[in-house]
């Protein structure tokens, strides 16, 4: 037999820095791990049908940082919500390969005044890490809809109308 291997768990990472780990854990999938939680993702070169693969994963974590700088901005902002969604399209070109369109559509079930939507839509496009990141080496735009139903009406409508103003 082989030696054991050791528990796998990333060291914590200082301000400012952020750590994963990830390893193959078998044939087209892989494994990673960040603050204790793993994910699985595809690594195949055909896609898979059960897995995100790294451009979903990327632009899921576009998606985490926006919805994360809601909950954020409405602190600082003393901005009043019940629910936000939101719906991303991105668009790569093939050589070189990488993305060079983010849509989106953020919903934010609220109340708040329209200066005071667009006050926090202009907060997390200024102020995202990951927004930042992305809007230096592609295009990134998008809407914020807001009211008091706003996210109860999520459906695929957004992501459909966003792919149509992608094209061309």
């Amino acid at each position: 037999m082989g030696p054991t291997a050791a528990p796998w768990f990333p060291a914590p990472a200082p301000e400012g820095r952020y750590r994963v780990e990830a390893r193959v854990s078998g044939p087209g999938v892989a494994t990673g791990r960040a603050k204790g939680r793993t994910i699985e993702f595809d690594t195949s070169r055909t896609g898979s049908d059960e897995l995100p693969g790294p451009a979903e994963l990327l632009i899921l974590a576009f998606a985490a940082c926006l919805l994360k700088n809601v909950d954020r901005f409405s602190l600082l902002l003393s901005f009043d919500y019940d629910g936000a969604s939101v719906a991303i399209v991105a668009e790569r070109q093939e050589a070189p390969p990488r993305f060079t369109t983010i849509r989106y559509e953020l919903r934010v079930a609220t109340t708040e005044s329209e200066h005071r939507v667009e006050l926090l839509h202009r907060n997390l496009r200024r102020f995202g890490t990951v927004y930042n990141t992305l809007a230096a080496t592609c295009d990134v735009d998008g809407t914020i809809v807001a009211g008091p139903d706003a996210t109860e009406t999520f459906e695929r409508a957004p992501v459909d109308a966003l792919r149509s103003q992608m094209c061309c």
